[in-house]
């Protein structure tokens, strides 16, 4: 994708503030001009996802020659009860994303998860298994993938699971602490999965759309 480009292509980073986003904003910006978006605005323009205005804008404005989208909304539990806005982030946003791309000719890579699964499987998943979400969360990700693909983008879907990092909520973190608060753990035994440093962003799987 990248080595295609400009000597120094314009990468614009969607999600600069979560746990992949931050380490991507480090290993993106040898690669190019980084413009590194979150909704905060902290390293770059903001971004409002549930906006297709604003989204719209950013890209244009932005002229870049690819984007990542590392954004989504990831409060799992949290999802069954804010379904619309977690349907606006995870399923209809990179749907505009990859018209807006696929407008430019530009490619994109999206970021999903594991959760597109039912986890009922007994080996490890490969990209091509049927998907079977179990929730809402999985459910609005799954949605992502397809509106996504449906555009027609030059797009590359990497999904991860298990995300941990040395900042942000996650196991690893909830972890450490509570061995410093408490002198027994019980921990759920009853589930495999393939933890996934933020810092590698090592997919479980990958899909890729060439568009036309």
């Amino acid at each position: 994708m990248l080595n295609k480009m400009a000597a120094r292509p314009r990468i614009l980073l969607i999600g600069a503030d979560g746990q992949i986003g931050w380490e991507l904003r480090r290993t993106l910006a040898p690669l190019g001009h980084l413009i590194a978006a979150s909704p905060d605005g902290t390293w770059g323009p903001r971004v409002d996802l549930t906006d297709p205005r604003t989204t719209g804008k950013l890209v244009r404005e932005s002229a870049p020659d690819a984007v990542v989208n590392a954004a989504a909304y990831t409060a799992v539990d949290k999802a069954e009860e804010e379904g619309e806005l977690a349907r606006r982030i995870n399923a209809e946003a990179p749907g505009l994303l990859g018209e807006l791309v696929h407008r430019r000719g530009v490619p994109i890579v999206h970021y999903s998860t594991d959760f597109v699964f039912s986890g009922n499987g007994e080996c490890p998943y490969r990209e091509d298994d049927e998907a079977g979400p179990l929730n809402l969360y999985g459910e609005t990700k799954l949605g992502g993938e397809q509106s996504l693909t449906a555009t027609g983008a030059d797009a590359v879907i990497l999904r991860t699971s298990w995300v941990y990092g040395v900042r942000g909520t996650n196991f690893l973190r909830t972890m450490l602490r509570l061995f410093d608060e408490r002198e027994e753990l019980r921990v759920v035994d009853d589930q495999i999965g393939a933890p996934t440093w933020s810092r590698m962003s090592v997919p479980i799987g990958r899909t890729m759309r060439r568009g036309p």
